[in-house]
C-alpha cells in the first residue's frame, strides 16, 4: 500500500471519532492507501500533546494553515465548529489537498455555497463529509433493498432525531451559539437525517410545507463562571417536506426529548414493503415486505452482520457479534481511502455537493419557521 499522509484539525470529540478510525481502518480493511496520521492542529499546545501521544499522531501544530502549507499531506480531516469549515477548506483545497469534513457543511448557507463552489473549482482533489450514519451495515443494507427495488414507490419518509443532553443544566457551549453553530437541534441532527432521507430514497425535497423552530432554554450558564449569557439556537425544530418523486416527509430534531439519548431513527413506507432503522439498534434493520399479505405480514427483524450479505460485515466479527458507533467512522475511512485508491467506495459517499443540498434543506426549512409559510427549494440557491 502507497502512504497517504493525513492531517486533522480538531481534537476534541469528533477528534477522536476520526483518530480511531485512522488508527484501526488498514487493520480491517484491504485498501490502495495506508493512512499516516501525519499532523493535528488545535489551539491548545498541552493538550493537543496529550492527545497526539494518546492518539498516534506524529506531530502537532497550534496554527492549522501549517497543514495547508505542508507538501507531504495529503489529506485534511476538520472536526471543527461550524463556523471556521468553510476558511480552513477553502483554505485546504487551495493548497491541493483532499479534504474530509465534518456535517453540516457549514454554519450558514453561503458559507456551504463557498465550499461546494471551491470543491468544483479544485478538480483534481476529492472531498468528503462526516454524514457517518450512511455507514451502518443496516442503513447501507436498505439503500441497497431500495435499489433492489424491495418496497416499489415510495409513499412517506417519517425521520426523527433526539436527545436528552441541552437540559437547562447544560452550559453555554458553541453548539448553543449561532455565530458558531449556525443552528441548534437543526444543524445539528436534522441535517444527518434529511441526509439519510435523501441517500436512502436517492430524491431530492423540492418543498417546505411548514415548520416549528423552538428555543426552550432562553440563557444558560457561562462555562467556569456562574454568570449566564444568550442561547441563540434552536432545541427543537419539525418540518413537512414534499420529495420531487412524490414522497411526503416529516422531520423532528430535539435536544430536550427526555429519556432519549441517541434516538436516530427513520422509516421508509412505499407499496411493495417498508424499512426502519433506530440507531440505539443500531445492527438492526426492520423490514416488512407487503407481498407476505395481511396473514403473516408484519416487521422483519434483520441482524445485520452476515458477511456476504450485509455491507461492511465481513470485515468485522462473525454473524451477530456487533459493532458499534466509532465502527460507522472506521467503515467511512475505509471508502474515502478506497475513492483516494481510485477504487470505488462500498456505497456512495457524500462530497460537498451533496452536502450543500442537504443545507439546502436545512435552509428552506429555517425560513418556513420564521415566515411561517411554505417555501420551494428552487427559491433557496
Amino acid at each position: 500500500m502507497k502512504p497517504l499522509y493525513v492531517g486533522l484539525i480538531g481534537q476534541k470529540f469528533m477528534g477522536r471519532a476520526h483518530s480511531n478510525a485512522l488508527r484501526q481502518v488498514s487493520r480491517f480493511f484491504e485498501l490502495p492507501a495506508e493512512p499516516v496520521m501525519h499532523t493535528v492542529a488545535g489551539r491548545d499546545a498541552e493538550e493537543l500533546d496529550r492527545f497526539a501521544r494518546n492518539w498516534g499522531w506524529k506531530a502537532t501544530t497550534t496554527n492549522w494553515r501549517d497543514l495547508a502549507a505542508n507538501p507531504q499531506i495529503d489529506l485534511v480531516d476538520i472536526a471543527t465548529p461550524n463556523h471556521v469549515h468553510a476558511e480552513q477548506a477553502i483554505a485546504m483545497l487551495e493548497a491541493g489537498k483532499h479534504v474530509a469534513c465534518e456535517k453540516p457543511l457549514a454554519g450558514t448557507l453561503d458559507d456551504a455555497r463557498r465550499m461546494r463552489d471551491a470543491a468544483r473549482k479544485a478538480k483534481k482533489q476529492k472531498t468528503f463529509v462526516w454524514y457517518n450514519y450512511r455507514r451502518c451495515p443496516a442503513l447501507a443494507f436498505a439503500w441497497k433493498l431500495i435499489r433492489e427495488k424491495r418496497i416499489g414507490r415510495i409513499y412517506h419518509v417519517r425521520a426523527q432525531y433526539l436527545q436528552s443532553w441541552g437540559g437547562p443544566d447544560t452550559p453555554l457551549l458553541w453548539r448553543f451559539k449561532k455565530g458558531d453553530a449556525g443552528s441548534g437541534a437543526h444543524g445539528d441532527l436534522n441535517a444527518h437525517i434529511v441526509d439519510m432521507a435523501r441517500f436512502l430514497t436517492g430524491d431530492e425535497v423540492t418543498e417546505i410545507h411548514g415548520a416549528v423552530s423552538r428555543t426552550f432554554i432562553k440563557e444558560r450558564t457561562l462555562p467556569g463562571t456562574k454568570k449566564k449569557g444568550k442561547s441563540t439556537v434552536d432545541d427543537a425544530v419539525l418540518f413537512l417536506a414534499s420529495f420531487k418523486g412524490g414522497a411526503v416527509a416529516s422531520f423532528e430534531a430535539s435536544r430536550l426529548a427526555a429519556p432519549h439519548q441517541n434516538a436516530n431513527s427513520i422509516e421508509i413506507n412505499g407499496e411493495k414493503g417498508s424499512l426502519r432503522f433506530e440507531f440505539e439498534n443500531m445492527n438492526v434493520l426492520s423490514f416488512h415486505d407487503a407481498s407476505d399479505g395481511a396473514r403473516e405480514g408484519g416487521w422483519r427483524r434483520i441482524m445485520c452482520t452476515s458477511a456476504g450479505n450485509h455491507p461492511y460485515a465481513a470485515n468485522w466479527w462473525p454473524d451477530a457479534h456487533v459493532i458499534g458507533y466509532e465502527h460507522g467512522f472506521t467503515n467511512m475511512y475505509a471508502d474515502v481511502l478506497r475513492v483516494l485508491g481510485r477504487k470505488k467506495p462500498e456505497i456512495p459517499l457524500p462530497d460537498f455537493a451533496d452536502a450543500y443540498e442537504t443545507q439546502r434543506v436545512l435552509e428552506a426549512a429555517m425560513i418556513a419557521a420564521k415566515e411561517r409559510r411554505a417555501v420551494k427549494l428552487t427559491s433557496v440557491r
